[in-house]
């Protein structure tokens, strides 16, 4: 039996401008995308009929119904004859493409279980806007309304922390709140020789979203004031909400500005990590038994 295994990194908009809004309804964006070294993991192998099994710290409230994005991503791939286990950490409706990178993680997955293909661009659009760029979980430029990927200069490892304070955010509730929906896209991106470079140049470009959703959501203004306490280079709002990071000069100093929130925030979902991770990290594994 083939066992394959893929890992789902947590997404990290370190920029989000909203550009323009079509007549569809849907937003047009301009977004530098980085991945954490933390995430879910998505297992999968052949069986009778289409199961999933959710498990992990973050499972509780999570639905396996048809609708769960882990089945919407096998039933596009064609599979209907796989048992997938997703093991959760991340945070939902928390503005890090958890669900997102679950479906990523599952094509990934089917690939090598069930030999099958990952479907064309526009077909995995219909799982949701962030699910391409999930897919190939490395740094780039997404703009569009996600279908238009692009290259992004090489970044140095960025030690960080995340966190979310507990409170799930919706993103068409975000949207919805946002007044201003024609903004400035983001320059060219720099290359940047260090974490200091990229924290002084994101300070001149922006999160659209993080005004509406801290209007939604207070306890986002705590997290980003608990960032700048602990002495963060630079703070914001990732995706919609409520997740937010914070950049730091090394990952020792991260680690100790997680454990010392720890402390003060133990209902919070803390983590140190370091964001813009090499892809080779989120390649799947395999085993033949």
């Amino acid at each position: 039996m083939t066992k394959a295994e893929a890992f789902a990194p947590a997404k990290i908009n370190l920029t989000l401008h909203v550009t323009g809004q079509r007549q569809d309804g849907y937003h047009l964006l301009d977004s530098l995308v980085v991945f954490a070294d933390v995430g879910d993991k998505v297992s999968a192998h052949k069986a009778d009929g289409l199961s999933l099994c959710i498990s992990g710290p973050k499972a509780s409230g999570l639905a396996v119904g048809a609708d769960n994005l882990v089945l919407r991503a096998a039933r596009l791939a064609g599979v209907t004859n796989a048992a997938i286990t997703l093991d959760k950490h991340l945070p939902t409706a928390a503005g890090i493409g958890g669900g997102s990178a679950d479906a990523a993680a599952t094509l990934r997955a089917l690939c090598i279980s069930h030999g099958v293909s990952i479907p064309a661009p526009d077909e995995i659009l219909e799982l949701g806007a962030d699910v391409p760029i999930c897919l190939a979980s490395t740094s780039l430029r997404m703009s569009g309304i996600g279908d238009r990927i692009d290259p992004a200069p090489t970044l140095p490892s960025l030690p960080a922390i995340l966190i979310n304070p507990g409170v799930p955010v919706h993103t068409p509730d975000v949207f919805r709140a946002l007044e201003a929906k024609n903004g400035a896209p983001m320059p060219d991106i720099p290359a940047f020789s260090n974490v200091a470079d990229c924290a002084k140049w994101l300070r001149d470009q922006r999160n659209d979203l993080e005004g509406p959703a801290l209007h939604l959501c207070p306890p986002i203004a705590d997290c980003l004031a608990a960032l700048r306490e602990q002495n963060a280079l630079f703070a914001r709002m990732s995706g919609s909400g409520a997740s937010c990071f914070g950049l730091f000069a090394t990952l020792e100093a991260a680690k100790a500005g997680c454990a010392a929130l720890r402390r003060a925030h133990p209902s919070w979902w803390i983590q140190a990590v370091t964001l813009g991770c090499d892809v080779s990290v989120f390649q799947s594994s395999r085993d033949t038994t």
